[in-house]
């Protein structure tokens, strides 16, 4: 089986998660595949998004690419799991403050088995955050990739989100506004929430003067809001919308989006212990 690009393995750590709202509305977010207290025999697998993705969904729709006999993804041939009360399967984080939820997928993957099925997918974990040594060497400019589907978009056929460039507008060393969360440069559209926003450096990468030859993944934190222009000239942080409707522009983003600290994401270890 030829190895899977790194590439590859961070498209396919994303899931599109379609909820079914109060009065017949729909709304579209990102999710990503997390692992906990991953062991050479056992992890605990779940989907991170932000709470305001989920919240108030009456259904839900996760679609999963299936795993060919080899163990490669099986593109183009899909299954979709619908719940009812959906919003009630995720777990928020245990700081009512952030704008985190968790929703463990193991009934999923043991449901899919059941039916002859194993789903396709790539876990993040607390091997990709970032290391001690590492922060300090995050300043602003630092190149970010976003993975998700924003304004919905997606490879539906063969089941595989956007990828979107941007820069660090703030340093990841710093607290943003004294909170553990910093600001990227990149158009944030309704469906991005949620989205995971990594360093992926294929073959090499540079920290300050000095060139490294390898390659580099690490997850930094996770997108949930986005500074808007009102056309009054006040400027305020909104959650980054999910539902897709026709409104009268009163607001102009600023293409910067505001994330979450990745590191919070382990605060949920204690929850599924």
């Amino acid at each position: 089986m030829k190895e899977m690009s790194i590439v590859d393995q961070v498209g396919h750590s994303t899931i599109r998660i379609e909820c079914g709202l109060p009065g017949g509305k729909t709304s579209i977010g990102t999710g990503f595949f997390y692992s906990f207290k991953r062991t050479t025999v056992s992890h605990v697998p779940v989907i991170i998004t932000n709470k305001h993705v989920v919240h108030e969904a009456l259904t839900g729709t996760l679609v999963f690419t299936l795993t060919k006999s080899d163990g490669t993804p099986d593109y183009g041939n899909t299954r979709g799991f619908t719940f009812d009360n959906f919003s009630s399967f995720w777990k928020p984080h245990p700081d009512d403050s952030i704008d985190l939820c968790a929703m463990p997928i193991a009934p999923i993957i043991k449901r899919a088995s059941e039916q002859g099925l194993k789903p396709f997918f790539t876990n993040l974990d607390s091997n990709l955050l970032p290391k001690d040594s590492e922060i300090e060497d995050l300043k602003s400019l630092e190149e970010v990739t976003m993975v998700g589907y924003p304004n919905g978009l997606w490879d539906r056929v063969n089941n595989l989100p956007v990828f979107r460039r941007g820069i660090l507008a703030t340093s990841y060393a710093r607290d943003w506004n004294g909170k553990k969360e910093f600001l990227i440069d990149a158009a944030c559209f309704p469906g991005s929430s949620g989205s995971p926003v990594m360093l992926v450096n294929v073959g090499s990468y540079k920290v300050g003067a000095t060139t490294y030859i390898a390659s580099r993944v690490r997850l930094l934190g996770v997108l949930y809001a986005g500074p808007q222009h009102a056309v009054t000239g006040e400027v305020s942080i909104v959650d980054i919308p999910v539902v897709q409707k026709p409104i009268s522009v009163t607001a102009i983003p600023t293409n910067l989006g505001v994330v979450i600290k990745a590191h919070l994401i382990e605060d949920f270890d204690g929850v599924f212990k």
